[in-house]
């Protein structure tokens, strides 16, 4: 098949509030625009009583349905519903979470006035089917396969729990790639002419969620290799949204003695106006903020200077930089051996972060040419370009090598968490170790796997736990199990167990506790589907009552103009034809008022009888023309 036969897979930037697509096309990457024109798109879902609405169309109307809208759901995705910052992230999300089966946080909302639920990954797979739907329209075929991207320091949950998302927006994952790792590859394209030998680099990857710092070396074939990585799954530009409306909320409870912390119209608004002047002040000093009727009908206005959200938000802004140090740390090299700072990330613009950086690398300029919210969806088309054929040699020739963010381990006697792959290991790897039995005449193992670097293993996240059972009766520490543990391309853990003592076996492969069933994902994309076909039949409502609205008014304009009017007195119409036409033209604007959700066949009727009108009455050709 020659390259212009196959059909392109897509790059994804998967973002907490703000999603990417980009596709390689014209030898080049191209980051392909919404339906509304814009390069990035909201990672919102909405629904109310008529629809559901995905990306701008649904962030628009955030403010007015609170209860309805949902996002920050990458904060939730893989997660359990009892974590400690799941709970914290309730207080402030205006939707409902409750805990499900297992413990997975099912978000309620209302949608054609009945309660549904729905996981995290489904508001995830609505996302990237609106963003599968955007790159097929602007490619003009179907898209199956993509490239997505993931927080470095998401853990095996996170991972699995996102791919499955894809799958049920009916997206074969070619590969999921670390966010600072894709930046990387936009950097190294665009740098490409002038690497000379082996360059270090440190991706600086803030967003609206998440936060990543990477080292990576880059050479001049095109090998690409992550050192070390190091951040925080929980930290962004809604973090620092948030300490703002906190600040505000108090500031109006010491004002107006009322606390509107509990009124999700009202905080909605004024997080709205936080985020607006947040971005405000990256190039100015200070702004203000006003609300009309923020709350009891009392308008809200107040100054929202960089020194306050400075202030507010230095522990975060701190946090960032410390980050930053023990990622060196960890992979032993000194800030002086880095020769590139790369930004990425709408919350990079930040000027105080901008301004830690630079006095941490002693002052050295930082790199902004690369646009910091397309970067990781560029680099994502890139390596979805190298993996489906496409792409010219300098993308052909890239190779990855990234690491693995959290260390693996097995939970062992007296709390004991035992390594088997450690932190910034390379990916793709393969490690095993051997288990014995801790009783006499032990017929099962036990085997509790776990991710993260604390030294107790009930202080780590446990990813699963199986056991091995039918093992033979011995006395303690005789018989033997080798527990094998596997990490994919993508960054997804596989375990197995088999116990050899006796020469007999037995594999178990473990399906985390975040990832979904085969039946449940089957339900989704009947679910998506149906949705799918659903949101047709409202846009093909939306579209025909609008081109009938059009009409009727355009027939109102006409025949309201007075050399019109003379026109069709001297063509033999009566004062009373007139006056007919008028009344039945502000009948059919009354009926569309009254009927904003008429059914096509209701609105083609009525369309019909309106061009009756125009036929008897000689108007049709005149204002169709």
């Amino acid at each position: 098949m020659s390259t212009r036969d196959r059909v392109p897979a897509i790059g994804i930037d998967l973002g907490t509030t703000y999603s990417c697509v980009a596709v390689w096309q014209h030898n080049r990457i191209e980051i392909i625009a919404n339906d509304q024109g814009n390069r990035i798109t909201p990672s919102y879902v909405a629904f109310n009583d008529t629809e559901r609405l995905v990306g701008d169309a649904a962030k628009n109307q955030a403010a007015f349905n609170p209860a309805n809208t949902i996002f920050d759901v990458k904060r939730l995705i893989g997660r359990r519903a009892s974590d400690e910052i799941v709970q914290e992230d309730m207080k402030l999300w205006p939707f409902k979470v409750v805990a499900g089966s297992g413990d997975k946080p099912k978000i309620v909302v209302k949608y054609k006035n009945e309660d549904k639920e729905f996981a995290a990954e489904e508001i995830s797979s609505m996302v990237l089917g609106k963003l599968k739907g955007v790159a097929e329209t602007f490619l003009g075929s179907k898209v199956e396969k993509a490239v997505i991207t993931v927080p470095a320091y998401f853990n095996d949950s996170q991972r699995q729990s996102t791919k499955d998302a894809a799958i049920v927006a009916g997206l074969e994952v070619l590969r999921m790639i670390n966010e600072p790792t894709a930046a990387a590859i936009a950097y190294a394209l665009d740098k490409r002419a002038g690497v000379d030998g082996k360059m270090s680099v440190l991706v600086f990857d803030l967003g609206g969620g998440t936060f990543d710092v990477s080292i990576l070396t880059i050479d001049d074939a095109g090998i690409i290799e992550v050192k070390g990585t190091g951040g925080d799954t929980h930290l962004g530009g809604e973090d620092f949204d948030n300490r703002m409306v906190n600040y505000y909320v108090s500031e109006i409870k010491r004002k107006h003695k009322v606390d509107i912390s509990s009124n999700l119209k009202a905080l909605g608004r004024l997080r709205v106006h936080c985020e607006k002047a947040k971005r405000t002040i990256s190039t100015a000093i200070q702004t203000t903020i006003d609300i009309d009727c923020l709350f009891n009908g009392i308008d809200f206005s107040a100054k929202f200077t960089r020194a306050k959200f400075e202030e507010v938000n230095m522990e975060l802004f701190n946090k960032c930089v410390d980050t930053v140090e023990t990622c060196l740390r960890d992979v032993n090299m000194s800030k002086g051996s880095i020769d590139e700072v790369v930004l990425v990330g709408g919350s990079t613009r930040i000027p105080k972060i901008q301004e830690l950086l630079q006095e941490f690398f002693d002052g050295e300029k930082l790199c902004q040419q690369i646009n910091p919210d397309e970067a990781v969806a560029y680099g994502a088309g890139v390596l979805a370009a190298k993996l489906s054929g496409m792409g010219d040699k300098a993308v052909q020739a890239l190779e990855l090598i990234d690491v693995t963010p959290l260390s693996l381990g097995v939970g062992c006697d007296k709390d004991l968490m035992v390594v088997l792959i450690p932190r910034n290991s390379p990916i793709p790897t393969k490690k095993e170790d051997n288990f014995y039995t801790i009783r006499d005449n032990q017929s099962a193992m036990a085997l509790w796997v776990y991710q993260g670097e604390r030294s107790k293993s009930t202080e780590n996240y446990l990813l699963s736990k199986f056991s091995l059972n039918g093992i033979p009766l011995a006395p303690r520490g005789v018989v033997r199990a080798t527990v094998c543990f596997e990490i994919d391309a993508n960054g997804i853990l596989h375990v197995s167990a088999r116990e050899i003592t006796s020469g007999r076996s037995n594999a178990i492969k473990i399906t985390n506790n975040g990832s979904l069933t085969k039946a449940e994902i089957e339900k989704m994309v009947e679910d998506a589907e149906r949705y799918k076909f659903e949101d047709e039949v409202h846009l093909k409502k939306v579209m025909a009552h609008k081109a009938l609205t059009d009409f009727v008014y355009k027939s109102k304009a006409k025949i309201k103009d007075y050399k019109f009017r003379m026109k069709l007195r001297k063509s033999g119409l009566s004062v009373k034809d007139l006056e007919d036409i008028d009344e039945q033209i502000e009948e059919a604007i009354q009926w569309l008022d009254e009927h904003p959700t008429a059914e096509i066949d209701d609105l083609e009727e009525k369309e019909e009888e309106l061009n009756e009108i125009c036929r008897l009455t000689k108007l049709k050709l005149t204002l169709k023309d």
